[in-house]
């Protein structure tokens, strides 16, 4: 008996049992990894090294143990991964399993960098493990190859810049380089973003070789696919080179299985990857390409598989119908079908229906959808015999004339039958005369029956349509969304007026009468901000519907309505700074008559919204934005101090000074009321903001030039003093030598 060997089976199943544990509860991975790690090292057995590497794989390939989690244990397993890869003749299972791990610790130890800008030893430490994985892409087992180019796609991935969905909230946004600063001392964008690049390059030239194993070139189309669905930008380029790629080609020699299966697999591959890009961008232009490159591939199969029997197939045409082929000589049975005696009176169903199956005449039609009938119904008369067909439409035509016998007969026998009981019982025989046809009596019955008609005008009451049931609360509310909800999407449909030739009303001008996007602006802002107010209508008015309890109020809709105008313009505020503007003014001159009522409280929306909308457009602002704030800020009918404050916090980033200052001495030149509030701005940013110090100053230069002048003197007056604090040193010094 080996005691080593029992020792080490007894220690893999306590670590089985470990992992029993740590799969029914996540939060145990925590304290179960870093026991395991110093007994699976290099030293150790070859089967508990197998067990640790894939252990530490499935540690962080597991979808239930969160981010943060993972990027903690990812700093721990960093030195056992970078030994086990290191240490000579190590096996190929541990291999496999050590790059596994890397390719799921990778992102994490880049957001870890990120975060600690100082730690320059753990990004070393997976810079060391990632030069270790690509020396072995090439010359490995193919197992190992294949975990490789997991290992590559996911540094690709990682160092191309992604999405940010959310700027405000970086640890929600998907790991890529677009989350690492320019200025990061130790992370530089361009060299990770140049490295991916050449990564890329060489996972599509697997694709390109002449002779290539199949099983790399799957792996290889298997991990592009979600390049091209979280990397729009490499899009185009992956499938470009996928669509020069050909399947066939991967064989040489004669035809076999083998040859057959791997072209038959590698082909199912490629047409899965193109086919689910072409679902996630419908509207992308090289998808006339693709769908060109799959039919191409297709045939292409099937010219490789056809080439190797001995007589090919004969060729058929599509439609069925060979015009070559010998005549049917031999007499159709084309018996028309029988038909039944007609009754007087039947419905469409028993007039168009030929079947005599009880189960097929009980079966409800309607109960189809429109369009499925629609779609089936041409193949179906593509389909039918021409001469079935020709006998079903004879057999409707004849029971729809023997219908219309059968009618004429049963009227001229009811019209026969009323003639005989009105007349009288005198013993007068009228001489012979010949019998009336069916259209006669038809005709005279038709003409009593008008006649038995004419009665005395009947008067109609009026009649008034009963009022529609009072909305419930959560329908009001429910309608007031939808109605806001359609005014967005048409004011979002709706192109700005084109109308240059039309004079200009002015003020004179009457409110939303142009049906353009302006008018549609106007009458959203005039819900939002006039509706609850009460501006137009009476004072007595407004106060009675204040009384009513309801928990939906009229401020609440307007409030609904004023969230929706955020999103609207934060969404595309570039764009939409006019209609923000158009918001914000109605909100003014909401306050402003409110504040004419007296005995009520206002609560004043302009100030509260104002700054809202300024704190979602603020952080979004660049160097390039300059007129957009310019025009806001110039605009708006009230600039207080809160959005003057909000705008210089602007200058703490260096690249938004000129936009801050330029924006402030545009308000210090166009609105002299608030001219000494932007003037104590801008001197605030002089005096406590270093990177706008210079750009300040030139304003303060020539709006307020006596703070540069304090400045100098406080600064002349600083160096004096530290000089006369230096001098009795000095004074003693030469005086001991």
């Amino acid at each position: 008996m080996n005691p080593a060997g029992s020792s080490t089976s007894e220690t893999i199943t306590s670590l089985n049992s470990a992992r029993a544990i740590a799969l029914n509860d996540p939060n145990y991975y925590s304290q179960i990894l870093p026991a395991i790690i110093p007994i699976t090292g290099p030293q150790a057995a070859i089967e508990l090294q197998r067990w640790g590497a894939e252990f530490i794989a499935e540690t962080f390939a597991s979808p239930i143990l969160g981010a943060e989690q993972k990027r903690e244990l990812s700093l721990q397993v960093l030195d056992r991964l970078k030994e086990l890869l290191d240490s000579p003749g190590v096996d190929t299972n541990v291999l496999k399993g050590a790059v596994q791990a890397a390719a799921s610790i990778y992102p994490h130890v880049l957001r870890h960098t990120i975060k600690n800008p100082s730690d320059e030893a753990t990004w070393q430490k997976i810079a060391a493990i990632k030069s270790n994985i690509l020396r072995r892409m090439d010359n490995a087992m193919p197992g190992v190859r294949i975990c490789c180019i997991k290992f590559v796609q996911r540094v690709v991935q990682t160092q191309t810049p992604g999405v940010i969905k959310d700027p405000r909230r970086p640890d929600l946004n998907e790991i890529s380089l677009a989350l690492v600063p320019r200025d990061h001392p130790i992370l530089i964008p361009s060299n990770l973003e140049a490295e991916a690049s050449g990564l890329l390059d060489r996972l599509l030239g697997t694709l390109q070789e002449d002779i290539s194993d199949p099983l790399l070139v799957t792996a290889t189309l298997n991990s592009l696919g979600s390049l091209i669905r979280s990397r729009a930008s490499i899009a185009n380029k992956i499938i470009t080179q996928v669509l020069n790629f050909h399947p066939v080609k991967l064989v040489s020699g004669p035809v076999t299985s083998r040859s057959k299966l791997v072209v038959k697999s590698v082909e199912k591959t490629t047409r899965a990857l193109l086919v689910n890009s072409m679902k996630k961008s419908p509207e992308n232009p090289m998808n006339p390409r693709i769908q060109q490159y799959i039919e191409r591939m297709q045939r292409a199969r099937i010219e490789y598989f056809e080439s190797t029997r001995k007589r090919s197939a004969p060729v058929e045409p599509t439609n069925g119908v060979d015009q070559t082929k010998r005549q049917k000589l031999a007499p159709e049975n084309t018996k028309p079908p029988e038909i039944t005696p007609i009754p007087t009176t039947m419905t469409y169903a028993q007039l168009f229906g030929i079947t005599k199956d009880p189960i097929i005449k009980s079966f409800d039609v309607t109960a189809i959808p429109q369009d499925t009938v629609a779609r089936i119904t041409v193949p179906l008369l593509q389909a039918v015999d021409e001469t079935m067909l020709q006998n079903a439409l004879n057999l409707v035509r004849t029971k729809y004339l023997e219908l219309g016998k059968s009618r004429q007969q049963a009227m001229a026998a009811q019209a026969a039958k009323q003639q005989a009981m009105a007349e009288d019982d005198d013993e007068y025989e009228p001489d012979f005369q010949p019998p009336e046809d069916a259209e006669q009596l038809a005709n005279r019955l038709d003409t009593t029956e008008e006649r038995g008609i004419d009665q005395a005008p009947i008067s109609l009451g009026t009649f008034k349509l009963p009022p529609p049931e009072p909305f419930s609360e959560l329908q009001l509310a429910e309608t007031c969304k939808a109605t806001a909800k359609r005014l967005f999407g048409v004011m979002s449909s709706t192109s700005p007026s084109t109308r240059q030739t039309a004079p200009k009303a002015g003020f004179n001008r009457l409110a939303a009468s142009s049906y353009d996007r302006n008018s549609w602006v106007t009458i959203i802002v005039r819900l939002a901000t006039r509706a609850s107010a009460g501006i137009s209508a009476a004072p007595n008015a407004v106060k009675s519907e204040e009384k009513k309890p309801s928990s939906v109020t009229p401020e609440a809709i307007s409030n609904s309505i004023r969230d929706d105008l955020w999103h609207y313009v934060v969404e595309d505020f570039r764009r939409r700074i006019d209609v923000a503007i158009a918001w914000l003014t109605e909100e003014w001159y909401g306050d402003f008559m409110i504040n004419k009522h007296e005995g009520r409280v206002v609560s004043r929306n302009y100030r509260a919204w104002t700054m809202k909308l300024l704190n979602g457009i603020l952080p979004y602002l660049d160097a390039k934005d300059k007129n957009v704030l310019i025009r806001f800020m110039g605009e708006i009918p009230g600039l207080e101090k809160d959005v003057i404050d909000a705008v210089k916090d602007l200058a703490r980033d260096p690249e938004r000074v000129d936009m801050v200052v330029t924006s402030l001495l545009y308000c210090i030149i166009t609105r002299p009321p608030v001219r000494d509030l932007c003037i104590d701005a801008i001197e605030d940013l002089y005096r406590n903001y270093e990177g706008a110090k210079a750009r300040a100053a030139k304003v303060l230069q020539k709006w307020r030039p006596h703070v540069l002048v304090q400045e100098e003197q406080a600064g002349g007056l600083a160096n004096g003093t530290s000089a006369q604090a230096a001098a009795p040193v000095v004074v003693k010094t030469e005086t001991a030598v």
